[in-house]
């Protein structure tokens, strides 16, 4: 008999009536096979372990558990209380971010260049401009192969908002997916801009991973790819900040 901390029930017991109950801890260990009454706990004393117990474990203690020891009492209150439930299985939600050592006009430009993306992300093969209506893109993105040859893809939509600095984007072919939502955010910072993904999502329950094993694979991942984009980024505007300063000026070229 357990409670969640890892305690004994019996031990918890015992906790209960030294600190709400006044039980003499010295004596209990004395007499372990004492009854309650024996160990000097009154019809107050009773009452209040009994309105603990309730409270706690939601389990009654009867009249007569006077009579009972606290082992005794421990093991009625493990037979009344229910196994408990097993814990749902909650959406999934991620954030995750990185600065980037780069101006924001380009960290914006390239990063929402979707056609592009194979050549910023090293997960994606194939990148499809399906169609446009506004200022939303559809497209289809395709992986690289995986362990088993298998090459995932599916159509998404995103809606960039140049003057917030904001993506909304959605999977439309959700896949294993029950939906996904991706919010992209753009901040500037002291030394770059701050690029944010959040992703909030639900997998079907004939997907082969729960909600809690796409967070852990999602936040995996992100790391990875984040850190991929920064490095490309940032790689770019150093050689665009090199190629001007390269660049002759009007009066070498007089000369």
């Amino acid at each position: 008999m357990t409670v969640t901390d890892g305690r004994s029930l019996t031990a918890e017991i015992t906790h209960i009536l030294v600190t709400n109950c006044g039980l003499d801890p010295d004596a209990a260990a004395r007499a372990p096979a004492a009854s309650l009454e024996e160990l000097g706990m009154d019809s107050l004393a009773l009452l209040e372990l009994s309105a603990v117990v309730a409270d706690r474990w939601r389990v009654s203690i009867p009249e007569q558990a006077a009579q009972l020891t606290i082992p005794a009492v421990a093991e009625l209150v493990a037979e009344q209380t229910d196994p408990p439930a097993p814990a749902a299985d909650p959406p999934g939600h991620t954030e995750n971010s990185i600065v980037i050592a780069a101006p924001l006009e380009l960290v914006w430009s390239v990063t929402n260049d979707v056609a592009g993306w194979p050549e910023l992300f090293t997960e994606y093969a194939k990148a499809e401009i399906l169609g446009r209506d506004g200022d939303t893109v559809r497209f289809r993105l395709t992986m690289h192969p995986d362990e088993n040859g298998v090459a995932w893809s599916w159509v998404s939509e995103r809606t960039p908002d140049p003057a917030t600095r904001q993506v909304r984007a959605r999977r439309v072919e959700t896949g294993p997916f029950e939906y996904m939502r991706i919010h992209w955010t753009y901040t500037e910072e002291p030394d770059g801009v701050r690029m944010t993904w959040v992703q909030d999502f639900a997998m079907k329950p004939t997907a082969p991973v729960d909600n809690a094993g796409m967070t852990e694979r999602i936040n995996t991942n992100s790391v990875v790819q984040l850190a991929v984009i920064k490095d490309r980024i940032e790689r770019l505007a150093r050689d665009r900040a090199a190629a001007v300063a390269a660049a002759p000026t009007n009066g070498d070229d007089d000369e």
